[in-house]
């Protein structure tokens, strides 16, 4: 088979690209009314949950994982002032407040444990026992308290029909919302946001590195972190802001950046990781994106789009091979750590066969 022209990709673009944007912007649109109603009631009844607000695909609270993936923060309230500071290092409790005699794990690179008092100013309610073991805000705890809120809030929105609560291994909470055209799962996940300040552990930019700009690098470290609870005992790092911040003005000089992205992830979906909850997903792909910007800064690097879309795809396909995707902020963390290395090996495979002879799904 002849290699793609210019007319294959832009005609690629038209009627698979664009027509999942569409397709994919009409389902956060139904889903965001439909969670925006629920965490409006789960606020009435509980203060320290915000609402989430109802913008569109552009809301910096969805993360669409998949076409019918999403993961939503649900912003916190009553704790501002965050400071970093050394926590004590051993906890010998159980989430339900029971002593252990061994500690419990330390936190991975992209976790951390919080406590009250790093906050200068906290709502009452953050001290109470339904939150709080010894001074920690623990993660399972408020997620506790959110599914009870959010089982009630289904009931009363009279939405039983088209929100269920799934079924999880894991605290974490997992709603199936129907939707007129698919079913879509959704995680939703409350958050404390720290605007204020830039996190130790993401020791970003490395020294030497010609992209992003000094100028561009001090403007992503404006917009903070994010703490997730997503685990039991610690809060996970999020860069959402920052990394909206990111990919904002990413082709200012003219390059293809985010035409090499975006026909990438439309491929992914279609051919390399198929189905609604694959392996990779869209946040995998956007690291690989930041990582091949880095290594190529130049904008002439970004001219031709088959060179920079062959160079994201071998980042991508030496990634899943190796089963190691670093975070692009903090670099010790690899996303893929939990991924079945099986379906990782099938996912490369379909990789190496495409980057032999690349052509684009144009069926």
């Amino acid at each position: 088979m002849k290699p793609f022209t210019e007319e294959d990709v832009e005609f690629y673009i038209q009627n698979k690209v664009e027509q999942r944007h569409h397709l994919v912007s009409k389902t956060v649109d139904e889903v965001q009314k439909i969670i925006q109603q629920l965490t409006a009631e789960i606020s009435y009844r509980d203060t320290r949950f915000q609402a989430i607000s109802n913008s569109g695909v552009h809301n910096e609270n969805f993360r669409v994982l998949a076409p019918s993936h999403f993961l939503i923060t649900v912003p916190l309230r009553g704790l501002t002032g965050y400071r970093e500071r050394q926590v004590r290092h051993w906890r010998y409790y159980t989430v339900h407040g029971a002593k252990l005699l061994s500690p419990v794990r330390d936190p991975e690179e992209l976790q951390q444990w919080l406590e009250v008092e790093q906050f200068s100013k906290s709502l009452q309610q953050w001290h109470e026992t339904e939150v709080n073991i010894e001074g920690d805000l623990v993660p399972a705890k408020v997620l506790a308290i959110f599914r009870e809120l959010m089982e009630k809030s289904i009931t009363s929105c009279n939405l039983s029909s088209k929100v269920s609560i799934l079924e999880s291994f894991s605290s974490v909470v997992k709603v199936a919302v129907e939707t007129p055209d698919s079913q879509v799962e959704v995680e939703l996940v409350p958050t404390v946001e720290i605007p204020t300040c830039w996190p130790e552990k993401a020791r970003w930019p490395r020294c030497f590195k010609r992209w992003p700009s000094q100028e561009k690098v001090q403007c992503v470290k404006l917009f903070g972190f994010n703490l997730l609870a997503r685990s039991n005992y610690h809060w996970q790092l999020g860069f959402s802001r920052a990394e909206r911040m990111l990919l904002e003005g990413i082709d200012e000089d003219g390059g293809c950046r985010m035409k090499c992205f975006r026909v990438m992830r439309q491929m992914k979906e279609d051919v390399w990781c198929t189905g609604n909850k694959p392996i990779l997903t869209t946040y995998h792909l956007q690291m690989v994106l930041f990582w091949t910007c880095e290594k190529y800064p130049r904008t002439k690097d970004w001219r031709c789009f088959r060179e920079g879309f062959l160079r994201m795809v071998q980042k991508l396909h030496k990634c899943v091979s190796q089963h190691f995707l670093k975070h692009y902020f903090v670099r010790g963390t690899n996303l893929l750590k939990y991924a079945n290395t099986s379906d990782l090996d099938l996912v490369a495979g379909k990789l190496t066969v495409f980057l032999e002879n690349p052509v684009l799904c144009l069926d």
